[in-house]
């Protein structure tokens, strides 16, 4: 009998190792997997590369990750805000390397690894410091620079509620990052709000089929399993 559901997130992340790429969902708060998030501080897991699209807000879930020093490398769209100070106090003291990412190319080079591609070409950046060090062309007289696709061996994500064989759908705008990051990573980690009985879920809203979700949480009020 499938069932990936798992008794706490503590043990659904107990697979996560030092110097793992990991995808983690979210806009912001948006979607963010903050309990995966603590019980990955929890493991002392060290030197993580972290895919984001931002690098954290204030001193919780991210930047508490940051913050524990447990992150080497951030690829990110989004380092600097009015509240990431964690990580702008850790990279101008040069304990973090910073890769950045236009915000779309960074969505595409995520869905481009899950999809089995290895890259491709955009005009985003081409002529600036970011396209330095990577392959460019003229095509049809325009600038491109290529890519390449972006895929990591665990994801985290959240999700609003599940079936046992970790088929998912998502609350609105919290849905952001998690389709693209699970078809991209090795192994899918997902916390939920609810998990339901097979069935009950309309196929019609599935956003995230079970083919890429390994392990599931359920860390919300009313979950049954």
């Amino acid at each position: 009998m499938i069932n990936k559901i798992y008794p706490s997130a503590a043990e659904a992340v107990s697979v996560i190792h030092d110097g793992a790429t990991i995808m983690i969902g979210g806009f912001g708060l948006a979607g963010m997997p903050a309990e995966l998030i603590d019980a990955v501080i929890a493991t002392g897991v060290k030197n993580l590369t972290i895919i984001n699209n931002n690098a954290g807000n204030g001193d919780t879930g991210l930047a508490a990750l940051l913050k524990a020093r447990q992150v080497s490398k951030i690829i990110c769209s989004f380092p600097r805000q009015a509240d990431s100070h964690v990580f702008d106090e850790l990279y101008h003291a040069g304990l973090i390397e910073l890769e950045l990412v236009p915000q779309g190319t960074l969505a595409e080079r995520i869905r481009a690894g899950g999809a089995g591609l290895g890259g491709f070409y955009t005009p985003t950046a081409y002529g600036t410091l970011l396209a330095e060090g990577k392959e460019t062309r003229v095509i049809n007289d325009k600038g491109y620079v290529f890519e390449e696709a972006l895929t990591a061996d665990f994801a985290l994500i959240k999700a609003h509620k599940a079936d046992r064989w970790g088929n998912l759908i998502y609350s609105k705008t919290a849905r952001n990052f998690g389709p693209v990051m699970a078809s991209a990573a090795k192994t899918a980690i997902v916390q939920v709000d609810q998990v339901v009985e097979l069935g009950e879920l309309d196929p019609e809203q599935v956003v995230t089929p079970s083919l890429f979700v390994q392990r599931v949480v359920a860390l919300g009020k009313g979950e049954r399993q």
